[in-house]
């Protein structure tokens, strides 16, 4: 029996995509990142599947999400939480059509109210009373900041400001994964602090307006000390996975699409 416990409060992670809003490699670009041949270079738009509790979440479904999908052979989720509405984050919203066609389900999603409006008006003919047939199902339910139970799976909010604008990170558990951020307020700094694994976007090595440096990052990771870090967000610009991840300090990593952890 403690087995079993122990199974379902088990957290696993997938790195679905751990790239910036134009992916890697970039269109047009020659640079040595996006013509590497290593594939821990090739980056997907940032979004993570998370299995806790017995339930299966996916946090933003971006542009490439129904490739993520099928690379990663996803048959089922419960839900899907939505850091902020930058397209890089919501155009995949569409293809969750599969889920309900082949499972006869809707698709509950989670995100701040404007997040949800946004999303209506990015997507009208999903919602409006004349739905054409084979549109996407799906529920829109908004968050407040507040501690939740979605699922009954206990998940808190993060505020995280992404330049002006305030955007959610997530923590499930013992496992902290925030993306887009610039600047996190000392109150929010408090929700993270006792993650095991923490999850930081890392734009590039050069300062960024509403991004985290990979320097920012580690001083995140510093901060907040936990067992395992992981960067994710990053463009061509940072460099090879190779050669950044051998200058890392001990316990932080370049996340790579594909990747899978357990917390």
């Amino acid at each position: 029996m403690e087995q079993d416990k122990d199974t379902q409060q088990r957290i696993e992670v997938t790195f679905l995509g751990t790239g910036t809003s134009t992916g890697v490699p970039v269109v047009a670009c020659d640079c040595e990142v996006c013509t590497s041949e290593d594939p821990r270079d090739k980056r997907l738009r940032t979004s993570a599947m998370v299995k806790y509790n017995g339930k299966t979440f996916i946090i933003d479904c971006g542009p490439d999400f129904r490739i993520q999908m099928l690379d990663n052979k996803v048959e089922d989720i419960d839900a899907i939480l939505f850091t902020h509405s930058h397209r890089d984050h919501i155009a995949g919203l569409d293809d969750v059509r599969g889920f309900n066609y082949i499972l006869n389900k809707r698709i509950a999603m989670y995100g701040q109210q404007n997040v949800l409006d946004f999303i209506r008006t990015s997507f009208p003919y999903i919602f409006t009373n004349k739905r054409y047939f084979g549109t996407p199902q799906v529920d829109l339910i908004p968050l407040d900041g507040n501690p939740v139970a979605i699922e009954d799976t206990m998940i808190i909010p993060i505020r995280v400001h992404h330049h002006k604008e305030i955007i959610f990170g997530y923590r499930f558990g013992n496992f902290t994964y925030i993306t887009d951020a610039s600047h996190i307020d000392e109150e929010e700094f408090k929700k993270i602090e006792g993650s095991e694994v923490l999850v930081i976007n890392a734009l590039r090595n050069s300062s960024h307006i509403s991004h985290f440096s990979l320097q920012q990052a580690i001083e995140v990771v510093n901060r907040i000390k936990p067992r395992d870090a992981y960067f994710v967000h990053m463009s061509h610009f940072i460099g090879k996975h190779a050669d950044v991840e051998a200058k890392l300090p001990d316990g932080m990593h370049m996340a790579y699409d594909g990747l899978k952890i357990i917390v």
